[in-house]
């Protein structure tokens, strides 16, 4: 059984693994093969999909929207089984700009609703507007929870100041064993107040899949490097990891890693490797 993460509402729940989609709908000649991939994974048992209206300029939610509908239209799955994550544009995300931006996203998807809805990052529109209308969506029924991405502590503060701040779902931000500055004072901040932290890159775009010391810990264990460095991201609480992968193999592995349970040995070669932080550092982003 895959591990799930509580919202901070206390009711939506989402997978503790799921599948980003950047780069995805960038190449009209790949869709039908991006299409298949998205299948393939859905098929395999992911059912959490992250994407943004960034990805492709939309193209990455057509081409999930397409494979959704068809594994929906095939019996493979249903909606409710299914929680998806999309993002607004900064310069979209003004009171009027964020609700037509989450209505073409929608378009795309094909669906009714969108499970979370996220600020990608911190732009020229203040966050009450930004606030507002993610509100109006949510009493619209389109969106069922929001949320941020690529905030840090001070951001989090400022929102949480506002009107209806405090109802702030998830906070999606770059998370690996080469990143580690969130563990310093973001992920005890969010933790504190239940909000789910969403790791993107959390194998950072495979460049860890190949570092000498996660492959020492994986050959003692019998696994990947990759498969550790996801398995170390979703070791802690309230931590989601959204890899990205379109090979069946490496879809089949990742789903294997989160159920890989680290053992202290391999958690203080980690430490080793990657320091803990003992102080605050700048946000990493990509």
């Amino acid at each position: 059984m895959m591990r799930t993460v509580l919202l901070s509402d206390g009711q939506a729940v989402l997978p503790a693994l799921g599948l980003g989609t950047w780069r995805l709908g960038e190449s009209a000649p790949q869709r039908a093969a991006e299409v298949t991939a998205l299948r393939e994974a859905i098929a395999l048992g992911y059912r959490l999909f992250d994407t943004a209206e960034m990805y492709g300029e939309g193209g990455a939610e057509a081409v999930l929207g397409e494979a959704l509908r068809g594994a929906m239209a095939a019996g493979e799955v249903t909606r409710n089984e299914l929680f998806i994550v999309s993002k607004v544009y900064p310069h979209n995300a003004g009171r009027r700009g964020a609700v037509a931006a989450c209505e073409r996203s929608l378009r795309r998807l094909g669906l009714e609703a969108i499970d979370l809805y996220l600020l990608h990052w911190r732009g020229e529109h203040p966050l009450a507007e930004t606030l507002q209308a993610f509100e109006a969506l949510q009493a619209a029924g389109r969106i069922h929870a929001w949320g941020v991405s690529n905030f840090d502590v001070a951001d989090l503060e400022e929102l949480a100041a506002l009107p209806g701040g405090e109802r702030c779902a998830a906070n999606q931000v770059w998370y690996s064993a080469a990143r580690r500055g969130v563990e310093f004072d973001l992920l005890p901040w969010m933790r504190a107040r239940g909000m789910a932290l969403m790791a993107y890159s959390p194998i950072d775009q495979a460049a860890l899949a190949r570092h000498p010391g996660l492959a020492a810990v994986a050959r003692r264990l019998g696994v990947t490097a990759a498969q550790v460095a996801l398995a170390w991201v979703l070791r802690g609480e309230g931590v989601v990891a959204i890899p990205k992968s379109t090979a069946p193999a490496h879809l089949r592995a990742n789903l294997d890693a989160a159920a890989l349970a680290l053992d202290a040995q391999a958690l203080a070669e980690i430490d080793r490797a990657f320091a803990p932080p003992r102080r605050k550092t700048t946000l990493a982003m990509n």
